[in-house]
């Protein structure tokens, strides 16, 4: 903690008391001193003598006391002297401890009224520093209080600014809006009647490709129902026609017959087979020519297809895959129905080949 350093009055009281105590204690033992000294009597001779005419005594000793009594008489003219000079000393003792005294008092009261006037300049220094910090202080106030105020108007014309800026954004943004709008309302014209041409395009070709698949739909109807006309009357002629030499010939005639014309038959089936396999082929984008898969098929006697599974891979994944869809969409070939189980039996479980060119009739 910082000490207050004295000031000069303080600095001086406490010597001046001092001084002043001294002198009092100085005053009062020699006060004391000449309260206490005896009274002396007047200076007298110590030695009185008498001269006395004394013819019995010879003129030798009235000379000794002659002389004696004037020894005596400078002795106590010496001790008078002493004693004025004692005291001389004493009053001079005296005024000078006075002289002294009042020298001293008149120090210390120099020295009081320089403690003063150094405190009374040191308040005002003081004073005088405290008025030039509050001259400050009020200067920086108003200097703080003027940038404030300049900053005030510093934000409104900012904000003023900004206000114009974004007012003038918002009219270039309208106006961008619209010159987007009315852009976009052309190309969406443009794009909306390149549709509409697109799409008449795609219903034309919609059209015909409409009358190509009926085409195609008309012919494999046609080859089909003429392939399955044309086995039930190849397996009725041949019925005939085996019963007629069944009738005739020899037995090992009879198996030969019966297996000609079951060959026959199974070609007839697998013409028909493949012709409505064909009606609900989804050809491929791989599918090439020459490829070949090998389909395992399942069938019920009332002709329902119950099974369909690659025995051989054409090597095209994707094509296999629509071979196996086309021949399981048939579902059921009632054309089988008619036929004796003997007959049937070849269908319960057969491969057949397929190629692009067999499913693409």
């Amino acid at each position: 903690m910082q000490q207050r350093e004295p000031s000069a009055s303080e600095s001086y009281f406490w010597p001046s008391v001092w001084a002043i105590v001294l002198h009092v204690l100085v005053f009062g033992m020699l006060f004391v001193s000449f309260a206490m000294t005896p009274e002396l009597p007047p200076a007298k001779p110590i030695v009185q003598a008498t001269l006395y005419q004394l013819k019995s005594k010879s003129q030798a000793t009235t000379q000794t006391n002659q002389k004696i009594a004037g020894e005596a008489k400078k002795t106590a003219s010496r001790q008078t002297e002493v004693e004025q000079m004692e005291q001389k000393k004493v009053e001079q003792q005296k005024q000078e401890a006075v002289k002294a005294a009042e020298q001293k008092k008149e120090e210390a009261a120099q020295k009081a009224e320089e403690a003063r006037e150094t405190a009374e300049a040191k308040k005002s220094e003081e004073a005088k520093k405290a008025d030039e910090a509050k001259k400050a202080d009020a200067a920086k106030k108003a200097d703080e209080a003027k940038k404030v105020e300049e900053k005030k108007l510093a934000d409104i014309a900012k904000k003023k600014a900004e206000d114009e800026a974004k007012k003038q954004a918002e009219e270039e943004a309208k106006k961008q809006a619209s010159d987007d709008a009315k852009k976009k309302a052309a190309e969406d014209a443009k794009k909306k009647a390149a549709e509409d041409a697109k799409k008449a395009a795609a219903a034309d070709e919609a059209k015909k490709k409409a009358a190509e698949e009926a085409k195609k739909k008309a012919a494999a109807d046609a080859a089909k129902k003429k392939a399955v006309e044309a086995a039930r009357k190849s397996a009725e002629d041949k019925k005939a026609q085996a019963l007629a030499e069944l009738l005739s010939d020899t037995t090992e005639r009879q198996q030969a017959l019966a297996d000609e014309q079951g060959d026959q038959v199974a070609g007839s089936f697998d013409d028909l087979i493949r012709a409505r396999a064909a009606e609900g082929w989804a050809r491929p984008p791989s599918a090439r020519k020459n490829m070949t898969v090998v389909l395992q098929i399942g069938m019920l006697p009332d002709g329902t297809i119950t099974s369909v599974s690659v025995a051989r891979s054409s090597g095209d994944g994707p094509f296999d895959s629509s071979a196996v869809a086309a021949v399981k969409n048939i579902g059921r070939l009632t054309e089988m129905q008619g036929l004796k189980p003997s007959e049937f039996n070849p269908y319960r479980s057969f491969k057949m080949t397929f190629t692009p060119e067999d499913l693409a009739l």
